[in-house]
């Protein structure tokens, strides 16, 4: 039965887009639908049976299905069934196009997840509503569904990073509060909170803009620092929490300057999580912090420790989110697994990499790469 014989309405119905498959088993229909679909601005794919329908749905996943009813081989309600074992596909909104006004056969479609349904033949501008409706309560819904996830993962980063200086905040308190040292090293514990706090700040203010700048869609401007700033930072940072343990930093530095296209305050956060995390997993081995140029444009930075390192059947999902470096949590309940996964795509950002290697003799190896600022290209090691 064709279905409709004006498919050319007076009015133009305003439509939020979106991508449509068609399915029916009747070519004439196709044309019919696609043409008035596709007038009126959307993305229509067609498919004359439930296993090409299957396989188009899959490949890619559409804002909305018209659904002809009865077909041979797999109709529609056994496309419907086979739609929900497909997670991606288990939220598509489906209209029926149906020539049968049976009761019974109408409540068995809404019970197979239809949310609406189209008589044959069908009035153009009465398709054009109901898909309207349907494409857009879909399409705002997708889009009420990133905003919660970006808010997450917005949530997820800050209650990371905010952990290492609050942590450094803590342990410098602690030690003021239990009469844990000389009074001539106050000052320097009163200085590691006082610039962790202002740490802290600065990674909300950064988060705050990254967002703004997001919203205007607009790319942060990439500032500079060097690798050497960035370890006499974490030389300071984290000098006394080392030295409560009884151990020391050791550093390998060249003596020419590297520069690279990052803002410091960013690198800064990726390293600390480096570090507290070889601090964490291989207490009372030494740190070594590296420096060394790599590929020509690039510099790379080591953190490693003489721990056990990462099992081979860990290192594959290291960089996942909610993946620790061990079974065990050494930070009793604080760690994420968050950590290495936000640096991974922090990195990414910049156009910089991380990456894991086994120590020969034992021990971890993270390593940093970055590319070298603009005025300064390191030479080939």
């Amino acid at each position: 039965m064709p279905l409709s014989t004006d498919d050319s309405p007076s009015s133009t119905t305003a439509n939020p887009g979106g991508r449509i498959l068609v399915v029916d088993d009747q070519p004439a229909n196709l044309r019919a639908v696609s043409s008035l679909l596709t007038r009126h601005g959307y993305e229509v794919l067609t498919a004359g049976n439930g296993e090409e329908a299957l396989a188009l749905a899959t490949e890619q996943v559409p804002d909305l299905l018209l659904l002809d009813m009865m077909m041979p081989g797999m109709d529609g309600f056994e496309l419907l069934e086979q739609i929900q074992q497909h997670p991606e596909l288990r939220k598509l909104p489906t209209i029926f196009l149906t020539a049968a006004q049976d009761r019974d056969m109408l409540l068995r479609a809404f019970d197979a997840g239809a949310v609406d349904y189209v008589t044959k033949p069908f009035i153009p501008e009465e398709l054009l509503a109901r898909v309207t409706a349907h494409v857009g309560l879909k399409l705002t819904r997708d889009r009420l569904e990133r905003v919660a996830r970006q808010r997450q993962e917005l949530v997820n980063l800050v209650a990371h990073d905010l952990k290492n200086p609050l942590s450094s905040v803590l342990f410098a308190s602690d030690v003021l509060r239990n009469d844990g040292c000389k009074p001539e090293r106050v000052p320097r514990y009163l200085e590691m909170i006082y610039e962790s706090a202002g740490d802290a700040l600065g990674y909300i203010r950064r988060y705050l803009e990254t967002q703004a700048s997001s919203a205007r869609q607009r790319k942060p401007v990439v500032a500079a620092t060097t690798l050497h700033e960035v370890i006499d930072w974490l030389v300071q940072r984290y000098e006394l929490q080392l030295e409560s343990r009884g151990l020391r930093m050791q550093l390998n530095t060249p003596a020419a300057k590297s520069h690279v296209a990052i803002d410091g305050l960013v690198l800064r956060q990726v390293a600390e999580n480096l570090v507290s995390n070889a601090m964490k997993y291989a207490p009372g081995s030494p740190i070594e912090l590296s420096i060394r140029s790599s590929a020509p444009g690039f510099w790379q930075l080591l953190v490693e420790d003489r721990g056990p390192g990462v099992p081979k059947a860990r290192q594959p999902q290291l960089f996942k989110p909610f993946t620790r470096l061990s079974d065990t949590d050494p930070a009793n309940g604080l760690s994420s697994g968050l950590g290495l996964s936000l640096a991974k795509h922090i990195l990414a950002e910049y156009d910089g990499n991380l990456w894991y290697e086994d120590r020969e003799g034992g021990g971890a190896r993270f390593v940093i790469e970055l590319p070298a600022a603009a005025e300064t290209v390191p030479a080939t090691a």
